[in-house]
C-alpha cells in the first residue's frame, strides 16, 4: 500500500509511520516530494491489512497499490516521475541521457579513443562490455578485470560515468568499483538472484527487457534491484523477438509511453541491439527521442569493420558527432530540455 503524508506532516509522524510498518514485519520505502512524503509499505498482505494508518498523525490518506510491482508502480511516487542523478548526470523527468560507447572494450586505443569522440559530441555517460553474453560458447566474451581497468581509465580521462554489463554475481565487487551504472543484459533480466545482489549493493542498474519479455515482466525484474533498497533503476527497451526477420528484432517504441504511464522509473531505448544494422539506428534513435524516452543507449566504434564483435549495428566515431545533435533535436520535441552539459567540460 501507499500511506500519503500531509504537506505538514513533521519528521516524527513520517518516523511514526515507519516504525508502525517496520513493526508487523513489513517494509517501508519513503519517497519525500518537493511538498509531500509517500511512504510505500511492502511486505505480507495479511500483516500489511493490520497496519491501520488511517487517521494516524500526519497521514492524509492510504491507497492500495492493486499491481504486483509496488515499488515500481507510478503509483508510489504519486504521479512525479523518478529523476536519477549519476556522475553528475540526470536522467529522466526533462532530463535524456544519451548513453554511447562500443559494444565491447577491445583495447586501450580503441576504448579511450571513442571515449573522447562520445564526450566530445555531448554524451552524458560511456558503455562498455567487459563481460559479454554470447550465443556461442566460443565466441568472444570479453577482457573481463583487463577491460574494467581501460573502462576506469576512459572515465579518469574524461570524466563521464560508466554504464557495463554485469553477468555473474561473482564479479560483482570488481565491476561496482569502476560501474557508475550495471547493466543487466536481456538475458539476465530474470536472473532474480543476480538482480538481488545488485540491489544490495547500491549502484545504479539499467535493466534491458527480455528477448520475449512483457512489461509486466521487466517491471518485476526491476521490482527484485527496488526492493532492496536501491532505487536508482532504469529500463530499457531493446527489441523484441517477433516473427519479423528483415532486421535483428523488433524495436517496441509502444513500450515507452507505456512504461512512462505504468511505472515513475526512466525508460531508455537501445536502439543497436533492436536495429543489427548502422543504417537503422538513427532513424530508430529519432523515433525513440520523440516518443519520449529518457535516454539512449547506442554502440559506436572507430573502425567496426574490424569490431570483434556487433560490428554492423556499431556507429562510426567520424558520424556521432552529427548523429547526436539530430538525437538531442528529436528529444527536444518531447521536452527534453535538458540534454547533457558533458560536452561543455
Amino acid at each position: 500500500m501507499m500511506i500519503v503524508m500531509k504537506q505538514t506532516a513533521s519528521e516524527d509522524d513520517v518516523r511514526a509511520v515507519i516504525e508502525r510498518i517496520e513493526s508487523v514485519g513489513a517494509r517501508a520505502h519513503p519517497s519525500r516530494g518537493d511538498e509531500v512524503t509517500v511512504i510505500g509499505a511492502v511486505g505480507d498482505l495479511e500483516h500489511i491489512a493490520r497496519l491501520e494508518l488511517d487517521g494516524s498523525p500526519g497521514v492524509d490518506r492510504v491507497v492500495p497499490i492493486l499491481k504486483p510491482y509496488k515499488l515500481a508502480s507510478a503509483q508510489l511516487r504519486h504521479g512525479e516521475r523518478s529523476v536519477l542523478e549519476i556522475g553528475g548526470q540526470k536522467v529522466g523527468g526533462e532530463h535524456f541521457a544519451l548513453i554511447a560507447g562500443p559494444c565491447t572494450v577491445e583495447s586501450r586505443d580503441q576504448t579511450l579513443s571513442t571515449a573522447h569522440v562520445v564526450k566530445a559530441a555531448g554524451a552524458a555517460m560511456f558503455r562498455g562490455g567487459a563481460y559479454k553474453p554470447r550465443t556461442s560458447p566460443y565466441a568472444f566474451q570479453g577482457l573481463g578485470q583487463e577491460g574494467l581497468a581501460l573502462l576506469a581509465e576512459a572515465k579518469e580521462q574524461t570524466g563521464l560515468p560508466v554504464v557495463t554489463e554485469l553477468m555473474d554475481a561473482r564479479d560483482l565487487e570488481a565491476v561496482a568499483e569502476v560501474a557508475d551504472v550495471i547493466q543487466v543484459g536481456a538475458r539476465n533480466m530474470q536472473n532474480y538472484a543476480l538482480l538481488t545482489e545488485i540491489g544490495r549493493s547500491g549502484v545504479p542498474v539499467l535493466i534491458k527487457r527480455g528477448l520475449s519479455a512483457t512489461l509486466e515482466e521487466l517491471l518485476m525484474a526491476a521490482e527484485y534491484v527496488l526492493k532492496e533498497g536501491n532505487e536508482n533503476v532504469m529500463l530499457c527497451e531493446r527489441g523484441i523477438r517477433t516473427f519479423e526477420t528483415a532486421y535483428r528484432f523488433t524495436l517496441d517504441l509502444t513500450a515507452v509511453p507505456v512504461l512512462q504511464e505504468l511505472s515513475h522509473l526512466p525508460v531508455i531505448v537501445d536502439p543497436s541491439h533492436a536495429a543489427g544494422r548502422r543504417d537503422l539506428v538513427q532513424p530508430l534513435s529519432l523515433a525513440a527521442a520523440a516518443a519520449g524516452a529518457d535516454g539512449i543507449i547506442v554502440e559506436v566504434h572507430p573502425d567496426p569493420e574490424q569490431a570483434i564483435c556487433d560490428g554492423p549495428q556499431q556507429l562510426r566515431t567520424e558520424d556521432f558527432a552529427a548523429y547526436a545533435a539530430c538525437v538531442e533535436a528529436a528529444a527536444a520535441v518531447a521536452g527534453k530540455t535538458s540534454f547533457s552539459s558533458a560536452a561543455t567540460v
